[in-house]
Order: C-alpha cells, then sequence, then structure tokens
C-alpha cells in the first residue's frame, strides 16, 4: 500500500462536454496558466473510438496533457484526460477506471466522477459543463454545492451543441454562466483564493 505522507487538498477542475466540447476545451485552456495550483480533468463522452485529446490539447497549454491510466497520481498544474469507454473515480487520491456503467443510451460519466469527487477529495471542487448532448453531469451539481464547490456552465449561445450546459443550468444549482475564457478567468480567480487562503493556514 502506497504511503501517504501529504494530503493532497488543492483545487480539481473537473470540465465535462461531449459533442462540441473540443472548442470550449481549447479556449479554456488558451487562457488558463500552467502554474496556478490545480489540476484539470477533461471528461469527454466517447465509447467505441478511442480520444485523441491527449494528444491535440498540448497544443493549446503548456501544462501536461496526460490520458489517464489506472491509478495514476493526481498533481496540480496537469491536464487530465478520460480514456473512452470508462467510468472515471478518485480513491485515495489516485484516478481509479472502471468499465463504463452506463453502456447504452446518454452516457453519465460526468455525473459518475463528479459524485466520486464530492466522496473522495479533500481539496475545491469546481464543475464546469461546456458544450455537449444532453444533461450528463446536471444531477451531480447540487452535490457539488453543498460540498461547498463552484459550479460553472458554458453560456449557451457560445457552445456549439448547447443542450448539455442548459441541462446544467436547469438544475438550479449553477453559480456562473460564463464563456469559455470567462470561466478561465473564474478558474484563475478560485485558484488564487486557494492559493491565500494555503498560505495564510501555514502562516498560523
Amino acid at each position: 500500500m502506497k504511503a501517504k505522507s501529504v494530503v493532497k487538498d488543492f483545487p480539481i477542475v473537473c470540465v465535462g462536454g461531449s459533442a462540441g466540447g473540443l472548442d470550449a476545451y481549447i479556449r479554456l485552456l488558451q487562457h488558463l496558466p500552467n502554474d496556478m495550483g490545480v489540476a484539470i480533468v477533461i471528461v469527454n463522452h466517447l465509447r467505441t473510438v478511442a480520444t485523441l485529446l491527449h494528444e491535440i490539447l498540448p497544443r493549446y497549454t503548456d501544462m501536461p496533457v496526460e490520458l489517464i491510466t489506472e491509478r495514476l497520481d493526481i498533481q496540480p498544474n496537469h491536464v487530465f484526460i478520460i480514456p473512452e469507454n470508462r467510468d472515471l473515480h478518485i480513491l485515495d487520491d489516485e484516478f481509479r477506471l472502471k468499465p463504463i456503467s452506463k453502456p447504452r443510451g446518454w452516457p453519465d460519466v460526468i455525473t459518475v466522477f463528479l459524485h466520486s469527487l464530492t466522496s473522495n477529495w479533500e481539496g475545491k471542487l469546481i464543475a464546469v459543463i461546456v458544450s455537449g448532448y444532453d444533461g450528463d453531469g446536471a444531477d451531480a451539481l447540487c452535490g457539488i454545492k453543498e460540498a461547498g464547490g463552484i459550479t460553472i456552465a458554458q453560456k449557451p449561445d457560445t457552445a456549439a451543441q448547447p443542450d448539455m450546459p442548459k441541462s446544467a443550468i436547469a438544475s438550479g444549482c449553477i453559480d456562473y454562466i460564463l464563456s469559455p475564457e470567462n470561466i478561465a478567468k473564474e478558474i484563475v480567480r478560485i485558484a488564487n483564493v486557494n492559493i491565500t487562503k494555503t498560505k495564510n493556514k501555514s502562516a498560523r
């Protein structure tokens, strides 16, 4: 068993999307610094076609972009990509992959991951829902808020496919409705607040 000498409590940003999500991911990453102390986890719907996001997105960010593998250690200042046809969980500060629990119909991989975050992560949670079909993620947003997290939906008129952001907004548990560029600004603001709080704790 791996020894845990330091509790990981940096923020995790889950960015959930599907159809049209690539445009949103690019616009978001282009406006995020590479040293803000958060982990970005992109949860994109793919069942049978292998994801290429870990090959495409490094062109738009200086942060390392990694395809998630079983028991991969979660690190700040990294972008992590869910592989196709898997549910994603967190346990003991590591990613865990399981066979997709909903093999037919609209996937719910974003909802599954957000529920895992609320149960198993000590740090700040930020849930971002961007372009995509259906409403994956919406059912977990109130739980994110109850856990003290922040919820953000892409402004529908900036999304290639607005169904998913609209479903998130309809949940009644969205804090901000923003363009991808302004989502990036809000993530930076939250990260700066978290750094200030951490420094204050250390000074006591």
